[in-house]
């Protein structure tokens, strides 16, 4: 059956007592059109030659590095025409002696979702994957385990804040047998890196949540689907201007952080009563930038989110910018042409369809966001699943395997990602819950009842793996938080937030308490790790990125000043000693 001809059933209707108002289809102003456009801006900048979509020649003036090795040779090709397995037998001398190998390994490889170590961990590489909705099964979860153990302590794997993993320490030599692996499991790594489309979000509940909305699972998995041409590669959305983030909310707790995607559908009904999505558009986050999504004042169909997602991502394709990499992700555009015109160029691009203007939107703004941690009903009787905590999103080859062999002997073989580095272990029969918990696993590592901190605090990869970090950052993040909870007490969450770098891959901006890396001077001027500190954060329907509040805060220095603002914005009261030595 086509992707596009696909059929949905609209949602049952699911009150709560949770939810008192609904909330605005239109909670942000979009910025006006412009009064004119010329025509010729509207020409699409890029063509399609033999089957891959390449930049016009008089668009080329002034364009990136990155543009310029994209012209040089389509990355994709090595995926499409076998290009891996010749550059995998090279040895890293040979590679290095030549730009155009070089390249292949430092940027087009990321096509195929691999990203050189360069600067730490030369020769190694990251491997992130496509995992639709953060779903995955024991038998991949083994398979992947499997692979970071042969590495040793070069290997592991982590949870990322797009529901995804992401393994550790691969070497080039072994990638061509890895990605036979991932197809024969189900999974791929392709197009999951630089100008493509990230893995597709949903709720990490989807299916199983009594108050969900929409079940997102299906709409992902056409997305990923549609994104990779099934895994086969698909050249005509693997040319993007930058990389594009997109979700599908399910939940009234907006777990899918649709502020932050550059298209985030909606659920709402139509005046006809008819199921569908409202579409927001645009959110980023970059070095020198960080917006929120806006409304396109836009409702599509069930049955069209493909089509949407298809036209959303061919006008950002065709008329984006390539030339400063920090003014190409899509929102740039959207400000360039206006709300209107981006939206008219969609439409455009919809085989003859209009777009009907935006509805009701069916997320409930009044509700209290939940808890997915610990023990919780499903929707399906004598079900529960349960949220346990991963520290920082951190985890090695023989707890991934203790994972898998606890979702076979609890549940149905599958495990839930969630964007805040967590795991949900769902479909456990309520009979099992008991000795579930007992498990050493959940009781010394995985708690399902971590403290009021830890549940919340995410962590970048850092400088321990990552070039571009200027700091270290899980270790760090885990033995901070470790210090404060024994100078202050909290009695409720406060989700705090690291990232090595401005890239903020760690989402500092939706934090309550952020933490972004810098060099800082100390007390006597000598240059050492630092912080700046954003503080305010918000996510879910009333949704406000957070501000900067104290800039090059050395890391050594900062145990007290997070406990000081803990006490000051937080409600947090000191421990007093007993307390303390207890």
């Amino acid at each position: 059956m086509s992707s596009f001809s696909v059929r949905f059933l609209a949602p049952p209707c699911c009150p709560s007592s949770r939810s008192k108002t609904l909330l605005c289809a239109t909670p942000t102003a979009a910025p006006a059109a412009s009064e004119t456009v010329e025509a010729s801006r509207l020409e699409p900048r890029v063509e399609e030659r033999d089957g891959f979509w390449v930049l016009k020649e008089e668009y080329r003036g002034g364009i990136s590095p990155q543009e310029k090795v994209k012209l040089e040779k389509d990355p994709m090709k090595l995926f499409m025409e076998g290009g891996i397995e010749d550059l995998a037998k090279m040895s890293l001398e040979e590679i290095e002696s030549s730009k155009h190998t070089k390249d292949d390994i430092d940027v087009r490889l990321k096509w195929l979702g691999l990203f050189h170590r360069r600067k730490h961990h030369y020769g190694r590489f990251m491997m992130r994957l496509k995992l639709p909705n953060g779903v995955t099964t024991s038998s991949q979860t083994r398979y992947l385990a499997s692979v970071i153990r042969k590495y040793g302590k070069d290997g592991c794997a982590d949870v990322t804040t797009r529901q995804n993993w992401q393994i550790r320490g691969v070497v080039l030599p072994d990638v061509p047998e890895i990605l036979k692996g991932l197809a024969e499991v189900g999974l791929t790594s392709l197009q999951s890196g630089m100008d493509n489309v990230r893995n597709s979000v949903g709720n990490p509940l989807a299916g199983i949540d009594p108050d969900e909305i929409v079940d997102t699972r299906p709409y992902n998995n056409l997305l990923s689907q549609f994104i990779t041409a099934n895994s086969l590669g698909n050249p005509a959305m693997s040319n993007l201007p930058r990389k594009w983030n997109v979700c599908v909310v399910g939940s009234h707790d907006l777990f899918e952080h649709p502020h932050i995607n550059d298209l985030a559908y909606m659920p709402a009904n139509n005046k006809d009563g008819r199921f569908g999505f409202n579409l927001l558009v645009g959110g980023f986050f970059s070095a020198k930038r960080c917006a929120e999504a806006i409304p396109l004042d836009a409702w599509v169909s069930a049955d069209d989110v493909i089509p949407v997602c298809k036209a959303v991502l061919e006008a950002y394709r065709d008329l984006g910018f390539r030339g400063n990499r920090q003014k190409t992700r899509m929102m740039w555009l959207i400000d360039e042409l206006g709300i209107e015109v981006f939206r008219s160029e969609v439409e455009k691009r919809m085989a003859g369809k209009q777009l009907e203007r935006a509805q009701e939107d069916l997320v409930k703004k009044q509700w209290e966001r939940r808890d997915y941690l610990g023990v919780h009903p499903q929707k399906q009787e004598g079900l529960s699943y349960v949220g346990i905590h991963i520290p920082v999103g951190r985890i090695q080859a023989d707890e991934m395997d203790e994972l898998a062999l606890l979702a076979d002997e609890y549940g149905s073989g599958e495990l839930r990602l969630t964007v805040e580095q967590n795991i949900i272990i769902p479909n456990v029969d309520n009979s099992k819950l008991e000795a579930l918990l007992q498990e050493p696993l959940l009781k010394h590592k995985f708690s399902p009842e971590p403290s009021l901190l830890m549940k919340t605090l995410v962590a970048c990869t850092g400088n321990q793996f990552c070039g571009q970090a200027i700091i270290e950052t899980k270790a760090r993040a885990l033995k901070v938080t470790e210090e404060v909870e024994r100078q202050v007490a909290v009695t409720r969450p406060v989700r705090m937030h690291w990232t090595g770098c401005p890239n903020t891959c760690g989402q500092v901006q939706v934090a309550d308490i952020g933490f972004m890396g810098c060099m800082a001077r100390d007390e006597n001027g000598k240059a050492t790790e630092g912080v700046d500190i954003f503080l305010g954060g918000r996510i879910g329907s009333d949704s406000h990125l957070a501000e900067l509040y104290k800039k090059g805060v050395p890391c050594k220095n900062l145990v007290p000043v997070v406990a000081d603002i803990l006490v000051k914005h937080f409600g947090a009261v000191q421990r007093n000693r007993e307390e303390v030595e207890d």
